[in-house]
């Protein structure tokens, strides 16, 4: 069954990008005010600009920026040098934004929309888009893509689908990827130029405006128009990239004494001052840095523009500024909030998922940052508990039990991530079961002067059997596929987690022979505890030992990779997982690689994956190898 996994492109990841800031002079209004004092601010050249110092009529306050567009700047000019740089980003994936902002009557919405003429920067902004995705389909013909486009208004800090007027407030969501999401929100899929023309300019009439002392035409709300476009690979492993433009044209700050607002306009300008002071609160505390909260859910506004100020968008902002004397204040605080906003550092990166084919079909997508995370805590506590249980299908009995190593390092896996507390205990259980295992050891030593012994003693009767008998008895005090000796366990809860107590290994019984047995049955006694698996101690299981794949026998060595071997090569997450040390993260980093590079042709090229060290790997070969021939 098909899956998407989401990554990230870690080469790119989290790369810095500063929000680049352009201020736009409009050109002079009002006449009368223009020979009677002239124009409160000049431009200095293609990046700087100075303003009328208001404690000091005769000096002047100088700003640089990336551009400063003068008051004879085309509508082109601010697209070609302001805007058209960060569009490409959207198609490998990442997001852009362009905001307008400034007093009202300033210029944003003829900067954003301009005129059939003149044309702003939202339709030569799509037109690019459109371009850029036919000239990347003629050369990559792996890639296909798709356009979409979504359109809503902020007004009177309600969220208003501009391309679905019968729509009521609209809810602003964070999924776990930290991605700002409107449920309802409409989607219109776009195949041209001339088609979300169709769809824009109708919606655009919709936009709430209104009539003003100082604006015939004022937008009386936050526009934001979002451009979507997904590219998806048409051969394995189909990588799906997202990129999303963001194109706002945000309400002017108003003056209520000056445009002479009342009733429902007085309203409405309340609403937009205080969403544009909680975005320039937002700037400042950017610009603190040090940490701290920062206000984005104290407006809608601010909320959608999270990804724009201090998120994982390439961002540009174009403050628009009047020359008039009477707008002076309102022209100081715009320059002094473009200031600002050219010190915020975002973090672009690249919004990737990757299909892949699994069994299980069930598990969702997961975001996997550059680093990763940790299993949780009960879920290695579960994998541990596992570990030691018998299998439901086997029957009880010390055929049943996990081997001595089997359960060391389900102890080890554990300790991985408890507390301080719970590990000084696991430290003192895997100590205690070490010296049980030597005490069978010196116990398995006995055992074998005693057969010597025997041996001795009825060595006639050894004489005529097979002289390779001796050896071959011999030998068996070393097979690996005896049952593992029989153990007790008990199991102690804490507040907060299980953790497993100390392992009781059970004593074996030293042999006591009675006068009236003969030697005959002593040998046969000795022998039947030899088969039953009592001598198994003797293989060195601690993990201590560099040489134990010389202990093993090399065809059942073979087979046992060979088990592993195909398990890797055709297993779904839930048998990569029944592996020893194979968690979720690394079945699914598994898959991955065989998506895109095939079969692993020995066990060994599982050391390919980054994550799998050259210890790492060595843990796991012993451990499913040794787990392999116990069953």
């Amino acid at each position: 069954m098909a899956q998407r996994v989401a990554v990230n492109d870690s080469s790119a990841s989290k790369r810095p990008s500063r929000v680049r800031v352009a201020v736009r002079l409009r050109p002079y209004v009002d006449k009368q005010d223009e020979k009677a004092e002239g124009p409160c601010v000049r431009g200095l050249g293609p990046q700087s600009l100075e303003i009328i110092n208001w404690r000091n009529a005769t000096e002047t306050l100088q700003y640089q920026f990336d551009v400063f567009h003068g008051e004879n700047s085309t509508q082109q000019e601010v697209f070609l040098s302001s805007v058209k740089p960060i569009v490409p980003h959207i198609l490998s994936g990442q997001n852009a934004s362009v905001f307008a902002y400034g007093p009202t009557g300033a210029g944003k919405t003829h900067t954003m929309l301009g005129s059939q003429e003149q044309p702003g920067v939202i339709p030569r902004a799509v037109r690019e888009v459109f371009q850029l995705v036919r000239n990347h389909e003629k050369d990559q013909d792996e890639w296909k893509f798709s356009v979409g486009m979504s359109y809503l208004e902020i007004y009177n800090e309600k969220v208003l689908d501009l391309l679905s007027p019968s729509s009521q407030d609209l809810p602003i969501r964070e999924d776990k990827d930290k991605n700002i999401i409107i449920p309802g929100l409409t989607q219109t899929p776009l195949s041209s130029f001339s088609d979300f023309h169709a769809h824009f300019v109708p919606a655009s009439l919709k936009r709430t405006t209104a009539s003003t002392k100082l604006n015939q035409r004022s937008s009386r709300s936050h526009a934001i128009l979002l451009i979507k476009v997904v590219k998806c690979q048409r051969v394995p492993p189909h990588r799906r990239q997202t990129g999303k433009l963001y194109l706002v044209d945000l309400a002017g700050s108003e003056d209520n004494r000056r445009t002479g607002n009342q009733g429902i306009r007085l309203k409405e300008s309340g609403a937009i001052n205080l969403s544009l002071f909680t975005l320039s609160k937002v700037v400042d505390r950017l610009n603190a840095g040090a940490g701290g909260r920062v206000p984005y859910r104290d407006s809608k506004l601010t909320r959608l523009l999270q990804d724009s100020l201090g998120g994982s968008a390439h961002s540009v902002t174009i403050a628009n500024i009047a020359p008039e004397y009477k707008d002076y204040f309102d022209t100081f605080t715009a320059l002094n909030f473009a200031a600002k906003s050219k010190n915020i550092v975002n973090k672009p990166f690249v919004r990737e998922t990757v299909l892949t084919s699994t069994a299980a079909g069930k598990r969702v997508r997961e975001e996997q940052d550059a680093g990763g995370s940790a299993e949780p805590q009960n879920k290695k506590l579960k994998e541990g508990k596992r570990a030691e249980q018998p299998s439901p299908t086997q029957p009880h009995g010390p055929a049943a039990d996990s081997t001595v190593l089997d359960r060391l390092l389900a102890l080890e896996k554990m300790m991985l991530g408890t507390p301080e507390k719970d590990r000084l205990n696991l430290l003192k259980t895997v100590a205690q079961s070490r010296k049980e295992i030597q005490m069978l050891k010196e116990k398995q030593k006995e055992l074998e002067e005693k057969a010597d012994l025997l041996n001795k003693l009825t060595g006639d009767q050894s004489d005529a059997k097979d002289p390779t008998e001796d050896a071959r008895a011999s030998k068996s005090l070393f097979r690996t596929d005896l049952p593992p000796l029989h153990r007790k366990q008990s199991v102690a809860k804490s507040k907060k987690q299980a953790v497993v107590t100390p392992l009781q290994v059970s004593q074996v019984q030293p042999m006591v022979c009675k006068p009236s047995q003969t030697l005959e049955k002593k040998r046969k006694r000795i022998q039947s505890e030899i088969s039953e698996g009592k001598e198994n101690s003797g293989l060195d299981v601690s993990g201590g030992e560099e040489n134990w794949e010389s202990r093993l026998d090399s065809s059942l060595l073979e087979q046992s990779k060979m088990k592993i071997l195909q398990t890797l090569n055709s297993g779904s997450i839930k048998e990569l997982k029944s592996l020893q040390l194979i968690g979720d993260k690394k079945a699914k980093l598994i898959l991955g690689w065989r998506e895109i590079n095939g079969d692993f042709t020995q066990v060994e090229d599982l050391k390919k994956l980054e994550v799998i060290t050259d210890k790492r790997f060595s843990s796991f070969i012993k451990a499913n190898i040794l787990s392999v021939m116990g069953k």
